[in-house]
This record gives structure tokens, sequence and C-alpha cells, in this order.
């Protein structure tokens, strides 16, 4: 080679360089950068600050329901006493309790005893409700790009995901951990690096330990992921078979100059699958036992909870019939339903997205098994909107390749009309007992809290203060605990009682014993609703003043 021929060749290949190719152009052109982000992740971020804005604001509005008061109750207990051990026979999980943990802690740094309040209880599942969001965001690949921003803009206004965002109960945080499984093992499958597959351990023994019904999810995976393969296998060709070599899908999910082997250098599989399983049953041991201040029968405890929970299950108080959730779907989660029922068609149809294929079935699975089980609660409908959802991401983003415009309309109007429900529910109806609002269920009405404040005036006026004497005798008095956990002479006794105690809280039923066995020593000072069909009555002895 002659060297003026060197020199053209290194003119040319200087050129290229400097001039990029129509290829390199057009990502340039769909990047459209915006500062150091291009115009997805502004897209997202903005997504990501209404799902914020929407759980964190006000989040002490409403007052505590019977159950966030209850886990209010083991939370104090855990913060001032160091002491909580799980109870197989009526309560979840460990897990929102040492959350809910850090998050007073944190708090007590700033505001001292102050530091456990109601907005910091309810800031775990805020976090963990915006962590859903980001999660979903995480399935950009799976979902498209314009697929993962809808479905992200559905779970961020979604009325049930906001409401029980704000609830210091295990649900949120359960949905999160379920999504958290799904999208470590994705990227497991895609990069073959060990620290995902350590991230779905975690995540899994953390889905485990944070409420029963993590089996019912766990088995609708694994019919979900053969149910998968074969209708993948019955819709396929030969000739599609062999070009969708899962070889070279695998080489091709594995990033550029990483193959799978230097990927996860250092960890041979039997060693990899082996750490994860050891962190799995750390992390299990770890909560259960409460840290091992309850080993070994925190654990054991773990197993045998489900002798009671089946038992739940079949005979409740909060049985119902087998279309429930589909009819709380449609009055709470319309749009995600109806775009939901559409991907999940488009879906089958197609047949080309393995993931999406897995999750149409996990949907029809999810309401399957929590229809035929007789107990139901509107919480639990959170697990169906999760890969609803996704699959409705997934439609829009087929749409979007076809007809933007259409595409942008529908997602548009979903947005907008979720927004509506969920603003008017979480801000406004957040204590209406109607039909109409199907998650508000037996929720502590919001005249509860005057209730609360009339005692704390009155422990003001008092010599005695937070140390006043304080007799509740009403049987129903949830989350009442929570709200007087710093009067250190309240006392439950649920039933009437002889007292000479200054403050008695009485239930409707109770009045006429109690005005008999306590004659004219008390008088009545006013009246509250605690929750539908539950008034309360306030008593103050008569030598106080109110």
């Amino acid at each position: 080679m002659t060297q003026s021929s060197t020199r053209r060749k290194k003119r040319n290949i200087e050129a290229r360089r400097a001039s990029p190719s129509s290829d390199e152009k057009l990502v340039g052109a769909r990047t459209n950068k915006i500062g150091r982000f291009d115009r997805w992740h502004w897209a997202a971020g903005c997504v990501l600050a209404a799902a914020a804005v929407l759980r964190l604001v006000l989040v002490d509005l409403k007052p505590l329901h019977h159950d966030e008061g209850v886990n209010g109750l083991f939370l104090t207990s855990l913060f001032r006493n160091g002491y909580y051990h799980y109870d197989p026979s009526n309560f979840h999980g460990p897990t929102l309790y040492y959350f809910g943990w850090i998050t007073t802690t944190i708090n007590s740094f700033f505001y001292g005893k102050g530091g456990l309040s109601t907005f910091a209880i309810r800031l775990v599942t805020v976090l963990f409700g915006i962590g859903i969001v980001w999660l979903i965001l995480c399935l950009r690949r799976q979902l498209g790009d314009f697929g993962a921003l809808a479905a992200a803009a559905l779970v961020a206004v979604s009325p049930g995901m906001v409401f029980f965002s704000r609830y210091f109960i295990h649900e949120i945080l359960f949905v999160f951990f379920s999504l958290g499984v799904v999208v470590a093992v994705l990227r497991f499958k895609e990069t073959a690096q060990p620290r995902y597959l350590l991230l779905a351990s975690l995540s899994a023994a953390l889905l485990c330990a944070t409420k029963e019904t993590w089996i019912i999810t766990i088995a609708v995976w694994l019919i979900a992921i053969p149910c998968t393969t074969a209708y993948l296998r019955l819709r396929t060709t030969p000739a599609e078979t062999k070009a969708r070599d899962p070889r070279r899908e695998l080489k091709q999910s594995t990033p550029s100059g990483k193959s799978e082997s230097a990927a996860g250098r250092g960890w041979t599989g039997l060693r990899l699958y082996a750490a994860a399983t050891l962190l799995f049953a750390a992390v299990w041991v770890l909560f259960y036992s409460s840290f091992f201040t309850n080993f070994p029968a925190g654990v054991y405890d773990s197993v045998r909870t489900f002798s009671y929970w089946f038992k739940t299950g079949e005979s409740s108080p909060h049985a119902s019939s087998l279309t429930t959730y589909s009819v709380w779907l449609l009055r709470e989660e319309a749009p995600t339903l109806i775009l939901g029922t559409i991907g999940l068609i488009i879906a089958l149809v197609e047949a080309t997205n393995r993931f999406v294929v897995f999750v149409a079935f996990w949907s029809l699975g999810i309401l399957a098994a929590y229809s035929l089980v007789s107990y139901k609660t509107p919480w639990c409908a959170l697990n169906m909107v999760l890969p609803l959802a996704m699959l409705s991401g997934y439609g829009l983003e087929q749409l979007y390749r076809r007809i933007p415009s259409l595409a942008m309309s529908a997602i548009t109007i979903a947005v907008g009309f979720s927004l509506y429900q969920a603003v008017d529910l979480t801000f406004f109806h957040y204590d209406d007992d109607n039909k109409k609002y199907v998650y508000v269920y037996a929720h502590t009405k919001r005249d509860f809290l005057s209730l609360i404040n009339e005692i704390e005036s009155i422990a003001a006026g008092n010599p005695a203060g937070k140390d006043i004497g304080i007799v509740v005798m009403s049987p129903e008095h949830w989350p009442l605990p929570w709200y007087l956990r710093d009067y250190t002479h309240a006392g439950y006794w649920g039933k009437v009682i002889e007292t000479t105690e200054p403050i008695l809280i009485v239930r409707e039923d109770q009045v006429r014993e109690v005005e008999q066995t306590l004659g004219g020593k008390y008088r009545l000072i006013s009246i509250h609703d605690l929750r539908p069909g539950v008034r309360l009555y306030l008593y103050l002895r008569q030598d106080l003043q109110p």
C-alpha cells in the first residue's frame, strides 16, 4: 500500500468520525437532549414528581384507619421498647414495622418524641408507592418508550395506588417487592450480572416477609411461566422459532463488549444460586425472628401462619362474591382495566413479546386467584392494578407506533379521568362510606379528630397533663390507642366499669349503663362518629372544666 493511499484512507476514517452516519443522526434526533437528559428522562421525572405530590401532600389529612392504628401500636412498641414479635394468627409480616422504625427514628432526630408521628409512619408507604412508579419506568425496554411512560403515569394517578400509598398498611410494600422481583430477574436475564439475581432474591425474601399472600403471587407466577412458554410455542411457526435463537437473543441482550461469562466473572452458576438462596434465607430469618430476639419461634410461626390464614380465607366477615374485584376495578380503575384488557388481547394475539405474554397470564391468574378466595378487601385489588397497568402501557405503545395522535389522546383521557378520581377520593371523600368509593373501607370518620382535639384540650388545662386518667369503655376504639400513645394513664376495658378517672369514652349502646352505674358523677361533653355504625360519647367528671 502506497503512502498516499494510506493518508487518503486515514482522512476518510477521520471524516466519518467527524460526520456521523445516518443511523447516528437518527439516534441523535430521537434522543433530542435537553440539558444532560433526553426528553424521555424529563417525562419520566415529571411522572415521578406527580406521583410524589399526590402521595405526599397532606399525607396526615385523614385519620388513621382501624388497621393503621393496630400497625401503629406495633411500631410504637418497637420504636420505644425495641419489642416486636410476629403474630401468625392475625397480623401480617414484619417489614412494615422495621421500615417504619427507620422513618420514625430519622424523624425523631428533628422532633424528638414527636418523631413518632402520622407523617413519619405514612412516609414509609409514600416512598414505596413512588418506588412502584420508578420500577415501572425500569421496564422501558420491555414496554417501549411510550409504553413505559404510559404505564407509569397510570400507576402514578391510580386512585387505589394513591389512596393506599397514604395508608400505613402492608399492601403497597407487597406490590413494590412483587414488581422488584420481576424487574431484577429481567435485568439478570439481560446482563447475567450477579447483583441482579441477588436483588431478585432480596426482593423475594422481603415480599415473603411482608404479607402471607406471597404464596398466591408466587403460585400465579409459577403457573404463568409454563403457560407463557406453551402459548408461545403454539403460536410460533418452526421458521420463527429458528429465527428466534435464544442464544442469539441472550448474546444481543448482553451489554456491548461483555459476554455472559465476563459479566459474572468469579461466579459459577452453582455459587451464584447458592449465594442467592443463602441471602433469601438470611433475610427471611432476620425479619421473622425479629433480628434473633424471637428465634426460632418467629421463624416457625412464619410457616405455621398458613394454618390460620387458610381458615380466614374461607370463612370471614370480609367474604364476598366471585365478581367483587372485577366490579371494584370497573368502578375505581376503569381506564386501567379497559386499556389493560386491550393490551392483554394484543399481547396474546401478536405473541411477539415474551414478557408481556407472561404479564397477561399474570393478570388473569392473579384476578382469578383472589376472586376464588372468599376473603376480599379493597387494597388487595392493587395486585391486579399492577399487571393491568403494564398491559395498558404495552397496548398504548403498539397504538403509538401506528397512530401516535390517537395513543396520546387515549393516555391523556385515561390519566385525566384517573387523576380526577384519585384527587376526589384522597382529599375530599376519604371517609365517605359510599359504594361509589369502594376503597373507603370502614374508614375512620374525620369527626374522630375532633374527639382527639377535645381530649388534648382537656389535658392541656389539667395539672396532670398527659398523665390524666382516661377510661375507654367502648369495645371498638381503634385507632384511638395510636392517638393516645403519649397518655400514660389511658386504659382500654371494652366494657362499663366503676371508675373515678377524669375522662370516659363510651360507645353509644353503653350510655344507659354508664349513666345508671356512675350516676351524676360525669357529664356528657360531646358525641363523635368513629366509623360507620360506631358512635363514641365523651364524658368528663363533674368537678373538672372542659
